[in-house]
């Protein structure tokens, strides 16, 4: 029967493994790498129908919901140039480009 480990390191294959790079998963909204906290979320609200999910930033969702409806969330679907062509969430888009992907701060409320 052949060895499944070597003599010299049985745990050699665990090393391996943690060396290789973990995936990089980017902000649906904005396009930074998100960091430790991913939130997941509907483009197209549950309420709406909505199954679809996306990986975003907290503070890129609290954009979101601050501008616009479920109604209008829905129409936009999954066409991300069509939320980032509304100026409050274009200017929101490039404040936070050059902020840590762990950024959070308060966001204005709904102003609708």
């Amino acid at each position: 029967m052949a060895r499944r480990h070597s003599k010299q390191d049985p745990y050699g294959h665990l090393h391996r493994e943690e060396q290789a790079p973990a995936a990089i998963i980017s902000c649906w909204l904005c396009g930074r790498p998100t960091g430790e906290t991913i939130v997941w979320h509907h483009p197209v609200p549950k309420s709406r129908g909505g199954r679809d999910v996306v990986p975003m930033h907290g503070i890129c969702q609290q954009t979101l919901i601050a501008n616009f409806t479920n109604s209008e969330l829905q129409r936009h679907g999954m066409d991300v140039e069509s939320l980032l062509a509304h100026p409050s969430v274009r200017k929101f888009v490039d404040w936070v480009a050059n902020k840590d992907p762990d950024f959070t701060a308060t966001i204005a409320k709904k102003q609708r």
